[in-house]
């Protein structure tokens, strides 16, 4: 028997998803510059129901609660003059690590480059040394931290990579550390092996490069925590080449292949994601327009952080190139020790700021588009029926808010699965 899980009601406006499903030009059969509009759907004086951790309506407010009275659920939740969105879909972070980096961004207000920070053993390197002298537990209790800020910001599912281990008994310890707090907290954790994050210290690249392959790979399958196999596709850490092995290795492991793509340098990272049929491509400052093309006709998702650029006071990466090609993308946070923000509103307000996307665009693409970047094709970052029941209350009444009110934390209420898990 269904039982009324949940009935949000009166809200000022329910923002359902996008409006107009994105296609890409390959299915699309479009050409080159065509534009799909993406208008948001969105509903005045309107109420959510949910049974059973699903979303089962959605519409005016007094049809809604007629038919699903709110004194019968176990939550009701008065949204009179707030807006109520999908849970944000942070699709990208490396949230699982120990140790603390913030003399480095003092050090690159100075003028020191990223680069030179980690010639200097700083960086990656840095958060490995720490990582790697921190057992399972204190790696556990980082990350739950790190997850409650998530939530309280408004994020419902967010994907951890691995990849501050750099060898196989560190990222084993990484990812079970993301297990656990996915069985522990509220959030979707979706995990992520990377441990072709960088290169260890006095290792040769070709030599860790088959260690991952043959010896962390094998252990992370046999293990069964993993999703997804990245790798940091960028000169000076891994080459094109050497980067697909890992990910070709990847897939005969049983792990869907992402990639840290045209960061700094264009090295042909994109192209390679299109090739393994990624589900995504993340980062892309540096992407051209045949970038654009290969990735949109393969259908991987392009992933843009803003916060990095933001953090290391660098050019903004180009995602209208994306949506004027007809495609869709995501915003994730980029949340790690040189990227410090856990807040996906912010990240949305960078989008919109420093990427120029509309509130409209950079929401769905916090939300319905984070989850195509994870192949979660449930509904996940939306509030049609029959969709996870995951929805943040805002304390404002629209949407426009998250970006217009940038530098604080606007969600005033968060239900997973139709319950009650933050307020």
């Amino acid at each position: 028997m269904t039982e009324l899980t949940a009935v949000v009601h009166d809200a000022a406006e329910v923002v359902v998803g996008d409006g107009e499903k994105r296609a890409t030009r390959r299915a699309a059969g479009g050409a080159s510059g065509e534009t799909a509009s993406t208008p948001l759907t969105r509903l005045e004086d309107a109420a959510v129901a949910v049974e059973d951790g699903r979303v089962v309506a959605v519409g005016p407010s007094d049809e809604v609660t007629r038919e699903h009275p709110p004194e019968n659920a176990q939550y009701a939740v008065d949204a009179t003059g707030r807006s109520v969105v999908p849970g944000f879909v942070d699709s990208h972070t490396h949230a699982c690590f120990a140790g603390d980096r913030s003399d480095e961004f003092e050090a690159k207000l100075r003028g020191k480059t990223y680069q030179e920070i980690m010639a200097e053993g700083g960086g990656i390197l840095r958060t490995v040394r720490a990582t790697r002298e921190a057992d399972g537990d204190e790696l556990l209790s980082n990350l739950l931290s790190h997850l409650d800020t998530m939530l309280s910001h408004g994020s419902t599912t967010v994907e951890v990579k691995s990849g501050y281990g750099l060898d196989t008994e560190t990222e084993l310890r990484l990812l079970d550390a993301v297990r656990r707090a996915d069985e522990q907290h509220p959030v979707d954790v979706v995990p992520t092996f990377m441990g072709a994050h960088a290169v260890p210290e006095g290792r040769e690249t070709d030599d860790y490069v088959d260690e991952v392959v043959s010896e962390q790979l094998p252990a992370v399958e046999t293990q069964g925590v993993a999703e997804f196999c990245d790798v940091f596709c960028e000169e000076g850490v891994f080459a094109v080449e050497q980067s697909r092995r890992v990910l070709e290795a990847g897939v005969d492991h049983g792990l869907t292949p992402k990639v840290h793509a045209e960061e700094f340098a264009h090295l042909g990272g994109a192209q390679l994601a299109a090739e393994v049929d990624a589900a995504s491509a993340d980062h892309l400052l540096q992407a051209d327009a045949d970038d654009v093309e290969a990735l949109l006709d393969a259908g991987v998702t392009p992933v843009f952080l803003p916060g990095t650029a933001f953090s290391l006071g660098e050019a903004y990466a180009d995602a209208r190139a994306f949506l004027d090609a007809g495609g869709s993308v995501a915003v994730a946070t980029d949340f790690n020790p040189n990227c410090y923000s856990q807040s996906m509103p912010f990240a949305v307000a960078l989008a919109c700021t420093g990427m120029k996307l509309t509130p409209a665009e950079a929401l769905v693409a916090a939300t319905e588009g984070g989850a195509h970047a994870l192949n979660r094709d449930d509904g996940t970052g939306t509030l049609r029926t029959g969709a996870p029941a995951d929805l943040v209350v805002l304390d404002a009444p629209s949407y426009r808010h998250v970006p217009y009110n940038f530098g604080v934390n606007p969600v005033a209420t968060v239900l997973k699965d139709g319950e009650v898990v933050h307020e």
